[in-house]
């Protein structure tokens, strides 16, 4: 417990950090905890700490957490989703960070509606353009964007992008800054997209910078394995 703790407050420190850089309140960014690598108790020590955003990624593993921990936190699923996994996360995740086709909005809207409740999503977007990257392109996004309005059980978050892996993080503050004025250009059509999610371990602190407020944080926050 004590090292997470001195994980969170590592991470609060850097994040206020970047804020004061980038002129922003601190309260702008809300940190998810990346638990999908970690058991369940290392997800409630997390919760326990007082980071009550929760992301998972792979439903087969996050489902059994969610069924003893569900009730304590705020619960995102970050990767991508088949349409036929839809049914386990509706009900159970208020966040999806990786809507990316109308085929998976209409999965979605469906079973919202059967449960009468409703999800916020995230539009991914594959800014960089690399092809083991999932989301839409750039040019798609604003007809894209406009089609969430068929989907009455859909509310739309904002975008969430994923920068390259690479050493240099100075190569990644173009691919988030271009995510902030795709989110400008959506804002002035009148499209509401209020959050942007980017930003993980290695280069949350830019993604800061350049208008993050949803930062997506595995292994700086809660380790790798159980």
């Amino acid at each position: 417990m004590a090292n997470i703790s001195e994980r969170i407050a590592e991470v609060q420190y850097r994040i206020e950090q970047a804020c004061l850089r980038a002129g922003r309140l601190r309260e702008e960014v809300q940190v998810i905890a990346v638990t999908k690598y970690v058991d369940a108790e290392i997800t409630k020590q997390v919760l326990d700490a007082g980071c009550f955003h929760i992301g998972e990624s792979r439903v087969q593993q996050a489902v059994p957490k969610w069924n003893q921990l569900g009730d304590k936190g705020i619960w995102h699923f970050i990767g991508h989703l088949q349409r036929n996994k839809a049914k386990e996360i509706v009900g159970r995740f208020e966040y999806l960070h990786a809507l990316e086709s109308l085929q998976l909005a209409a999965e979605l809207d469906k079973r919202c509606a059967n449960l009468d409740s409703k999800i916020k999503c995230f539009i991914q977007v594959n800014v960089s353009g690399e092809k083991t990257k999932f989301g839409i392109s750039p040019v798609e996004l604003n007809d894209f964007a406009r089609s969430m309005a068929n989907f009455s059980h859909i509310e739309l978050a904002g975008l969430m992008t994923m920068a390259p892996n690479t050493p240099n993080r100075e190569e990644v503050r173009p691919v988030f800054r271009e995510l902030r004025r795709l989110q400008k250009e959506l804002q002035r059509q009148h499209i509401a997209v209020p959050h942007l999610s980017m930003g993980m371990s290695q280069d949350f602190e830019i993604a800061i910078e350049e208008g993050a407020t949803f930062v997506r944080l595995g292994s700086i926050l809660v380790g790798t394995s159980s």
